[in-house]
């Protein structure tokens, strides 16, 4: 007799109990910022003599530091302060993106410690050549983080394009098909470093883990852990964080917003077809409708800023073209998903206040709910917090937060 029930796990044993509770406690302690043992036990509903257990082996392996007294105001003597450590281990994240690339390295409480950014245009350039580039840029990360006492475990890249085991398998704006990036990587920085033990380096889209970094780090409004986010570039990536997950669909190529069609004659794309979004909205349509086509693509989008500051029509009419295409594409997500909110990120952010109203426009006339018209607050710009760099070094710590004991090293970390 067969049934459709999903396979029992087997049961866990004393070790693997342990190391699901170093977790708990260590997420607790870093969730908290600053909290007794007693704190912990409360939260996680352990008892303090097991709470103890777990704190001593999170010290001598680096995760935590304990430091000065904490009086609860109750009898009793005052408990030490658990914070987890700005020393061991820490995330790096290398966005690779069309006209730059952004390095960035995460500490356990999820502070950005390390941050190298270089502009550069990498269409046209061997993706050899491109990886190369961002691991010397990179092995300089790891040195500023290695002097602050950091030790980074893992590298996640985030880069614009369709991911899929460890491989781009297309990356348009690039010119970028079939990549093996995750081997190319490892093998530059691991050349760069000449270390014995190569750190493990792993891929995604950086759609994704920009909208994972405004989840995390992004202070959205209390209840908006379902989104769809949108990242302006030179390409437009898209996400969808349904409930605080995100949502790969089933290859893990969901939110390439960027190729919804707008019009099947309209121009034609990278990507092989004609009328997609980013033909209308991207970064170089924007310019070029602005007339900044001849501009750099970086001092562009500053320059497209200030103009529509001053109000120069042939830059607010820009924004406006952009906004209402982007609002048309963005309609049909919110009545496919139902999120809470929509975010724009990218070039987006700085230019919202001209893109925002035309985009509110088509949400209010083309949402079926009702629930969305100008100033509900449901589209709103990213946080300054997160980013495509920031989030993907936030998915290594993440690792090392779901299974510290596999990260430990010996001895206590200093303050």
């Amino acid at each position: 007799m067969s049934n459709h029930l999903t396979p029992l796990e087997p049961k866990a044993d004393k070790a693997t109990v342990r190391r699901h509770n170093l977790s708990l406690v260590l997420r607790a302690v870093r969730d908290a910022g600053e909290v007794t043992r007693a704190g912990v036990a409360a939260h996680v509903g352990l008892t303090r003599a097991a709470v103890s257990s777990l704190v001593e082996q999170l010290l001598e392996g680096g995760f935590l530091t304990e430091s000065g007294k904490t009086f609860s105001g109750q009898a009793g003597r005052p408990g030490t302060a658990l914070k987890v450590a700005r020393t061991g281990p820490a995330g790096l994240g290398v966005e690779i993106n069309i006209d730059y690339v952004a390095v960035c390295v995460v500490d356990l409480a999820g502070t950005d410690r390390v941050r190298l950014v270089e502009r550069l245009d990498n269409r046209g350039v061997p993706a050899a050549d491109v990886l190369a580039h961002a691991a010397r840029i990179a092995s300089r990360a790891l040195e500023s983080a290695a002097e602050q006492g950091l030790r980074p475990v893992g590298v996640e890249l985030a880069l614009p394009g369709l991911i899929s085991g460890g491989t781009v398998r297309q990356a348009p704006n690039l010119g970028w098909q079939r990549v093996a990036v995750e081997g190319l990587f490892a093998q530059a920085l691991s050349t760069l470093r000449r270390t014995e033990r190569a750190l493990p380096v792993s891929a995604d889209n950086e759609a994704n883990v920009a909208a994972l970094a405004e989840l995390w780090f992004g202070g959205a409004p209390e209840g908006a852990r379902t989104f769809v986010y949108v990242s302006g570039e030179i390409g437009i990536g898209g996400a969808l964080v349904l409930g605080g997950e995100l949502l790969r669909g089933a290859h893990g190529f969901a939110g390439e917003i960027g190729h919804v069609a707008v019009d099947q004659l309209g121009p034609l794309c990278r990507c092989g077809a004609h009328g997609c979004l980013e033909q209308y909205a991207g970064q170089a349509a924007l310019l070029k409708a602005a007339g900044l086509d001849d501009v750099a693509a970086g001092p562009g989008v500053a320059e497209l800023e200030r103009r529509a500051r001053r109000g120069d029509e042939r830059a607010v009419t820009a924004l406006e073209q952009a906004g209402q295409k982007l609002g048309l594409v963005l309609s049909g997500a919110v009545n496919l998903f139902d999120p809470d909110a929509v975010v724009l990120g990218g070039i987006y952010r700085e230019l919202m206040p001209w893109l925002a109203p035309a985009v509110d426009r088509e949400l209010t006339v083309r949402v079926v709910s009702g629930l969305w018209e100008p100033g509900s607050g449901r589209l709103r710009a990213s946080s300054s917090s997160g980013d495509a760099a920031r989030g993907a070094a936030a998915l290594v710590v993440r690792e090392v937060l779901a299974d510290p004991l596999a990260y430990a090293q010996h001895g206590k970390p200093t303050e």
